[in-house]
This record gives C-alpha cells, structure tokens and sequence, in this order.
C-alpha cells in the first residue's frame, strides 16, 4: 500500500476522513518515479500525518512515492475501528464480513502489540485482546 492511498480512504463503517496510519514494516521501491508535480495527495498527506492545505511547505512527494507500506493499520478515531494492512493490502472490511476473520484479526494484533498503540490493541473495533 503507498502512503498516497490514504487520501482516498474513509472508514467503511462511519465514513470518517482521514483515518490514522501506523506503519509496522515497509520497503523501498527505488524504481519508482513522481508521476507528476507535488503535492499528489489532495487532501491528506499521510506520510507526514497532516491535511495538506496545512502543510508550510511542499510534500516529500518524491521520496514518499518510492515506499511501499507491506503491513500496517489504518484506524478511525471516530468509530475506533481498525484494519489491517497484510502484504501491502488494506483489508477494509465492514463488520459482519470481519466476523469469519476474527481469529486471524487477533492473531495480528497479538504478534504486533508491542508496536501498536493501546487504543488499537486493548480498545479497538471490532475486535481486541484482552490486557
């Protein structure tokens, strides 16, 4: 998943925009190329966390274009929701299709809760571990 992705994400759930971005792993694609002028991202640059009209300077566009994020979890601070990045997918499913995942969810969540925050890991939906 790149960075640039998450200026077009909502949460599927409550529609709420932007949704935060933890990246766990990445990868450098070096052979990637800005295919055109900075800013790409619209309304959300993901890679520095800020809406872009707030922004005092121009986006890292260039060097931001070149990772790919392999795992990672976009979440919504509105609903509390989380989804997983797996294998540079985000799976953003709604609740009732989350259901048949669940065991894998919380698998995710136990081998990377040392790196998530505790909102994700012990609170988050719709599901989470117990402390």
């Amino acid at each position: 998943m790149k960075y640039r992705l998450v200026d077009l994400l909502a949460c599927p759930m409550c529609k709420h925009f932007p949704l935060e971005l933890y990246v766990l792993e990445r990868e450098e694609v070096t052979s990637r190329k800005l295919p055109g002028e900075p800013p790409l991202c619209e309304l959300y640059c993901a890679l520095l966390g800020k809406r872009v009209k707030e922004l005092a300077e121009t986006p890292p566009c260039e060097a931001c274009i070149r990772i790919e994020i392999s795992t990672g979890v976009l979440y919504c601070s509105s609903c509390r929701r989380w989804y997983p990045v797996i294998d540079t997918i985000p799976h953003m499913l709604p609740d009732d299709l989350r259901e048949k995942e669940r065991e894998s969810e919380l698998a995710f969540l136990e081998r990377y809760k040392q790196s998530l925050p505790e909102k994700i890991v012990y609170e988050g939906r719709p599901h989470s571990i117990s402390k």
